[in-house]
């Protein structure tokens, strides 16, 4: 009996080492895994140019390892990529290609599919076309339509056949491109882009009967932006779905909704997202049993040498041009970029979102320059966006304007100038007594909080979005309402403008893709300008024509704990749940309280308070009060100002 109990473990532990494959053997159970990748931005080898660094969890070099570690495990594979995946990183300095080294690196993984994403459209119609025609495997986003045929731009799904298993993955890629494309639609040229929602029913429809696994492959965030819908409603409309891969929101998560299992690997390659699907044949059909997902991470994978050794013209032509010389930088722009602890990696609050800086200043001059507007506007595509004293190259440049967006020049009346700024402004959360420090809308990115220049005005924090922008001047007058004014925005903005009806495509009236060609990104506006008119050398200047107003933080005795805590790590501040808005909670006094950090209530200051009637409701003296809020003059209280007490 005890030899037979052995000979059963044994067996037990030897099936629990087979990989995943191995449970497929019997002719009515198979497992298959379908392995995805999103927003890559231009990376092959684990390198960012930008910074000149290397990047650990990042490009196609290390997902390859990932892909043929995975694929061993379960050859039943399907591999493809949600978009956004030929722009950025200095890909663009490869477009001549006859096809792009991203793509001729997909062929050489072995990509089933490419989802179409909307940074495939910053370039020409024949740019993305000859790459299409050069991808291995199959293109896919069902909601892009031919406007002279009606015919779908590429294909809308593809069905896969694996080991008699009928894998329909539908591809699906945000509608916006006319809008963020506006200032080019020669990029998008004779195509229209229908509706998520319309054209997920549309497809499956189509597909009825057709397949035993349904999958998304979607270049959609698990939230809708814009007027589109983000996966979590594709999923709680359409339940056949087994699986939806989303992108395009930079995130790394795993889900369920409504049954249908939810996953985004993050950006850049952070890893590759995998669902294993079970299925059994019942009655002669295949029936999913069970859909497992997770994200397998890349940062401890090994680069794959055969990717390294087919790209190195990649990496050297890409880290010649990063390190190009185009000027000289006097002092730092920026002295310290996380404003609380004063370290360039911001990881608490970017200083260059709550005051004005010299790298913003920098941005809007130069736009002001080439354009010839009054007014001028930008934003930090990177939270911790420096110049640091010493030699000026290109990869600095990338580094603080990472897109390779074109500068617009549009007309605006003043009302709607206005409307602009008010818009810009729901970056922030309001200002509530008792909030020790400024913090962001969750719902609003970085990257749509933009700064101006040519206009002097007050952001004040205190009042409801839409009713922020205060003493706003022009020349020291304040806006007319009626007047026209020229307006220096870049182009994925101009498409902003337009949704938001403030602006009309004949407003525009400077285009530095025309005027230029393909010097006219806002990257090679800085650069020429330093170089022309700067005569190469930068010096960080800031006029300070905006300021946040309508808070008394720095009035609080607390705000020196608060800087202190954070830089020490004992408090953080939270960031939205996809990570991309940093800081969109404020420390309250109470937060202090409530973890121990300081005793006792908080009471506010009323009209006529004085502080010994203070301390005599709380049974204490105006000097025990003093020290406790470390007020410098006790006869100097506020109403409104929040003061720490003794509990009753």
């Amino acid at each position: 009996m005890k030899k037979k109990l052995s000979i059963l473990l044994t067996l037990i532990l030897m099936l629990s080492t087979l990989p995943f494959s191995a449970f497929a053997a019997n002719d009515d159970v198979i497992n298959i895994t379908i392995l995805g990748t999103s927003d890559l931005h231009g990376r092959i080898y684990p390198y960012e140019y930008a910074t000149d660094s290397a990047d650990s969890d990042a490009g196609l070099a290390k997902v390859a390892t990932v892909v043929k570690t995975l694929k061993a495990e379960n050859p039943n594979s399907i591999l493809f990529d949600c978009g956004d995946t030929v722009q950025d990183n200095s890909a663009e300095l490869f477009n001549d290609l006859p096809v792009h080294p991203m793509i001729q690196a997909m062929n050489m993984i072995g990509y089933d599919a490419w989802v179409l994403g909307n940074h495939e459209f910053n370039f020409s119609m024949d740019f993305l076309n000859k790459n299409i025609a050069g991808f291995n495997g199959k293109v896919l986003a069902a909601n892009i339509y031919k406007k002279d045929t009606q015919e779908r731009f590429v294909a809308p799904y593809e069905i896969f056949d694996i080991q008699g298993v009928k894998v329909a993955v539908v591809g699906m890629m945000p509608p916006n491109v006319p809008i963020w494309e506006a200032s080019a639609p020669e990029h998008f040229a004779g195509l229209e882009f229908t509706d998520v929602l319309d054209e997920t029913g549309k497809a499956l429809k189509e597909l009825e009967g057709k397949y035993d696994v349904l999958v998304g492959a979607y270049h959609i965030g698990p939230e809708g932006e814009h007027g589109y819908d983000g996966i979590e409603v594709v999923a709680e409309k359409y339940p056949q779905f087994d699986v939806i891969f989303g992108g395009h929101a930079h995130s790394q998560y795993t889900n369920e909704i409504n049954g249908v299992q939810l996953i985004e690997p993050g950006k850049y390659g952070w890893s590759v997202g995998k669902s294993d699907i079970s299925l059994a044949k019942e009655n002669g059909k295949w029936v999913v049993k069970t859909v497992a997902v997770e994200n397998v991470n890349t940062a401890k994978a090994e680069a794959d040498p055969e990717i390294l050794n087919a790209f190195k013209f990649v990496d050297d032509r890409s880290l010649e041009e990063a390190n190009k010389v185009v000027g000289q930088i006097s002092a730092d722009f920026i002295q310290s970029p996380d404003y609380y602890t004063g370290e360039s990696d911001v990881t608490t609050l970017p200083t260059a979102q709550i005051m004005d800086t010299s790298v913003i200043d920098l941005i809007n001059e130069v736009q002001l320059y080439y354009s010839k507007a009054d007014i001028s506007s930008a934003a930090l595509f990177n939270f911790g966006s420096n110049l640091k004293q010493g030699v000026f190259k290109k990869k600095d440049v990338a580094f603080i304007y990472k897109y390779d967006n074109t500068l617009m020049g549009v007309n605006i009346t003043g009302k709607n100038l206005l409307k602009y700024m008010e818009w810009s402004a729901d970056y922030f959360n309001t200002y509530k007594d008792g909030d020790l420090t400024i913090s962001f809308n969750p719902k609003v990115r970085g990257y749509n909080y933009d700064m101006f220049s040519g206009i002097s005005y007050d952001i004040d924090i205190s009042k409801p979005s839409g009713s922020r922008i205060v003493n706003a001047k022009i020349n020291g007058a304040p806006i007319d309402l009626n007047k026209v004014y020229k307006l220096a925005v870049n182009n994925y903005r101009f498409g902003t403008l337009i949704s938001l009806d403030l602006v009309k495509m004949e407003d525009k009236y400077y285009d530095s893709y025309e005027a230029m060609q393909d010097k006219g990104r806002v990257r090679d506006l800085i650069i020429a300008y330093t170089q022309n008119v700067k005569n190469g050398q930068l010096v960080p200047t800031t006029d300070n024509n905006w300021k946040i107003i309508g808070t008394n933080i720095d009035q609080s005795p607390y705000l020196g704990m608060v800087k202190e805590l954070l830089k020490n790590g004992t408090l953080t501040l939270p960031a939205s749940e996809d990570g991309r808005t940093l800081n969109v909670k404020a420390i309250t006094v109470q937060d202090l309280m409530n973890k121990g950090l300081i005793k006792g209530n908080v009471y506010k200051v009323q009209s006529g308070d004085v502080l010994w009637k203070i301390a005599q409701k709380y049974h204490t003296t105006w000097q025990a009060l003093q020290e406790l809020n470390q007020l410098k003059n006790p006869n100097l209280i506020m109403p409104g100002q929040m003061l720490n007490v003794p509990a009753n």
